[in-house]
């Protein structure tokens, strides 16, 4: 494939020939090289695997369906119309803003939630569609079972706990997790609101919650404390995080 400087040289050279000049002709090979220039993925456009996949809504669970509001886009700020869908269940409620170009299907009779895009050939489409559905789905599993993030403290001396701070809490009965991770000083660090934190042992933090986007956030900045460094295998892992070992640097 020539570059496009290359391939308007040789439009120009063809479009100024004529039979009767005595211009060189171009070899037949290389006429190929002057079409269109192929996209990157030649593979055909498919539906969300994921999108199109019915999601099951457990006994307990309900999804209520709001009307369209208008509504600032964060990224383009236009006035968008966007629904919004409240998950409830036992554990509690949340909510989850839909593009405007996705429906969902709730059928009530069979617990089934479906969801679909307006045109399966727009890329933006597509991509909202299984992201969407993802939410859903971790919605339904939070209010109905909770996720849970467990985290593991792996070095001399690292420690942590749980304790209250009524001059700094953000709101009544704030829990506070304290963390000895050798620093001179201990770090404090409030839960967030509907985050429940506790330690079974001195070396775990166990974060149950609704939200799975919010506890997994909160364990990367307790985490970002001391990232697990490859030599000596110490920090704090999330879940089942590893970490490959390095040979010591010998001089």
């Amino acid at each position: 494939m020539f570059a496009p400087s290359r391939v308007r040289a040789l439009e120009k050279v063809i479009s100024s020939y004529s039979p009767s000049s005595s211009a060189v002709i171009l070899p037949s090979f290389l006429v190929p090289a002057l079409h269109a220039t192929r996209p990157f993925s030649a593979s055909a456009s498919r539906p969300s695997k994921l999108g199109r996949t019915p999601i099951s809504v457990p006994p307990g669970v309900e999804l209520l369906i709001g009307e369209p509001k208008v509504k600032r886009d964060a990224t383009t700020y236009l006035k968008i119309p966007k629904r919004t869908v409240t998950v409830t269940g036992p554990l509690g409620n949340l909510d989850l803003e839909l593009p405007p170009f996705l429906r969902l299907d709730h059928d009530i009779a069979a617990r089934k939630a479906s969801l679909s895009v307006e045109d399966t050939t727009v890329k933006e489409q597509r991509e909202m569609w299984g992201t969407t559905w993802a939410y859903l789905n971790k919605y339904i599993l939070g209010v109905s079972e909770g996720h849970t993030a467990l985290l593991r403290l792996v070095g001399i001396g690292y420690r942590a706990s749980l304790d209250t701070r009524p001059a700094l809490e953000e709101y009544p009965g704030q829990q506070f997790v304290i963390l000895k991770l050798g620093f001179s000083h201990p770090i404090e660090m409030g839960v967030p609101k509907g985050i429940k934190a506790s330690t079974p042992q001195p070396t775990r933090i166990l974060l149950e919650g609704i939200n799975r986007e919010e506890i997994m956030s909160f364990a990367a900045k307790i985490r970002r404390w001391r990232v697990p460094e490859p030599y000596k295998g110490k920090g704090i892992f999330v879940n089942d995080e590893t970490i490959k070992l390095k040979q010591k640097k010998i001089k």
